[in-house]
């Protein structure tokens, strides 16, 4: 682990195993919103229903939102070096199959594949750079990049997708293979092996790993398929009710078993619990907003995909420049207040939107929009990255890595369904007023973002005004 001193230079073989590390956190993001434009060429080309052309969305967010808390578990007892690695490659190869199938069920099972190596490579990734990093300005810096090409990856995927599929929808899964190999290449030398880190003790909690693994993907499951089967129905209910029993034998299991999965004390950090709650939020209506924009843009407006790309560039642009200052402003401001600030701009930019109309204008909607929509993400997605990791036990890195990143992928699953259901409910008909509501569920999931946001900052100011009573209790003890 290097140093925290503010004035420490990071060697090349550090900047190199960063590079590499969001590389791979640039794909994970990158593939989550890269397909969506590209789904209608899916369509056409494989000759998919709408039924079975949402799975491969669903699919990834299946694999990946399922497993998180199992890789990031795996991590932490394997090492996460080896994790990393062998998640990386089967990326590669995932990537490869799916834009070489002429079937519609194979790309389905790709795109799972992918997920899963995606639940190992990001907690993982997230847990090196945790231990390599020493608590405070280095390990700030150094996340405050990467949580920014993640940002950045999930933001450009979609502008991206727009010139790849002009050439062909294939691209869009053939691209990332070329990158994931020279990324494995380079991980092999680059990355530290930590032949001395400090890893989880114990064995494997099979039960465990096998009752949250269930339970979470009956959830995201019951999630995506609830707006075609129904909230009500039989087979919604059902998996959510399985989902939940399977929780609760999980938490029991975790209190009983000598080595547990995930240690359930670790979740008495407010932090900790403030920050997945964040992203859920932030994530969440983050993905609900996309799917109702691209109706929006390509279905009522009948824009282009370039065109429909094109108009989430600021948002993404402004996440890459200002990357490398989110570390800085960490330490200057802390977390909390960024994460506030960052909220704000969440609602505002939602807002923004609920004036769309039938000749929406670049200088008073779209631009200003997702220019507050890009400084929420800068701000926010760091600093809970930051937030979430601060104070945790290098054995317990992976783990914090995997809650937060799994509460990431169901908050996606939830809104997206959610924001589907309402822009979906005048009998499957995407209108004007359903755009509007759809956009306000939107907005109204970010306040209830900015509410846990100000709690935390509230309790901050309690804690600091606490220490300084009594540093101010021992100088007039002196």
């Amino acid at each position: 682990m290097i140093p925290s001193s503010q004035d420490e230079r990071w060697d090349a073989r550090l900047w190199g195993a960063l590079t590499v590390l969001c590389a791979v956190v640039f794909l994970d993001a990158l593939d989550v919103s890269m397909v969506g434009v590209a789904l209608p060429s899916i369509q056409a080309d494989l000759g998919l229903s709408t039924a079975s052309l949402q799975w491969v969305v669903s699919g990834y967010v299946l694999g990946y939102g399922g497993l998180l808390l199992l890789g990031g578990r795996t991590a932490d007892l394997l090492g996460r070096r080896r994790v990393f690695l062998v998640a990386l490659a089967v990326f590669a190869v995932a990537s490869l199959l799916g834009g070489l199938v002429d079937d519609g069920g194979l790309l389905i099972v790709a795109r799972f594949i992918k997920g899963i190596s995606a639940a190992f490579t990001a907690p993982a990734a997230l847990s090196i750079i945790t231990t390599t990093f020493a608590e405070g300005p280095a390990r700030n810096r150094a996340l405050s990049i990467f949580t920014a090409c993640g940002a950045s990856g999930f933001s450009l995927g979609l502008v991206l997708s727009g010139f790849l599929t002009e050439l062909g929808w294939r691209w869009t899964f053939l691209s990332p293979v070329p990158v994931a190999i020279i990324a494995l290449v380079a991980g092999l030398k680059l990355l530290p092996k930590h032949s001395g880190e400090q890893r989880a003790t114990g064995g494997y909690d099979l039960v465990g790993a096998a009752t949250i693994t269930g339970s979470m993907l009956l959830f995201v499951f019951a999630v995506v398929q609830a707006p075609e089967a129904g909230w009500g129905s039989a087979r919604t209910l059902g998996s959510i009710a399985a989902a939940v029993a399977l929780l609760a034998l999980f938490v029991t299991v975790e209190l009983r078993v000598k080595h547990p999965l995930v240690r359930l004390a670790i979740l008495r950090s407010g932090p900790l619990v403030r920050a997945n709650l964040g992203l859920v939020i932030l994530f969440g209506s983050y993905v609900g907003f996309q799917f109702v924009a691209m109706q929006y843009f390509q279905n009522l407006l009948g824009w282009s995909a370039l065109h429909t790309a094109l108009a989430f560039l600021p948002a993404g642009l402004l996440v890459a420049l200002t990357s490398t200052k989110m570390g800085d402003l960490a330490d200057r401001f802390g977390t909390a207040r960024l994460i506030v600030i960052g909220s704000v701009a969440l609602a505002a930019g939602y807002a923004v939107f609920l004036g769309a109309g039938t000749h929406p204008s670049l200088a008073t909607m779209i631009i200003p929009g997702m220019l507050l929509l890009g400084v929420a993400f800068a701000l926010s997605f760091p600093s809970l990255n930051i937030q979430a990791t601060a104070g945790v036990a290098d054995d317990e890195q992976g783990l914090a890595s995997g809650l937060l990143n799994t509460s990431g992928q169901v908050g996606g699953a939830l809104v997206l369904a959610i924001v589907a259901a309402v822009a979906t409910a005048d009998g499957g008909t995407v209108t004007m007023a359903a755009i509007r509501s759809s956009f306000a569920v939107c907005a109204a999931i970010a306040l209830l973002g900015l509410g846990i946001a100000l709690t935390g900052l509230l309790r901050a100011r309690g804690t600091a005004t606490a220490v300084r009573d009594d540093d101010a209790k021992v100088l007039e003890t002196i």
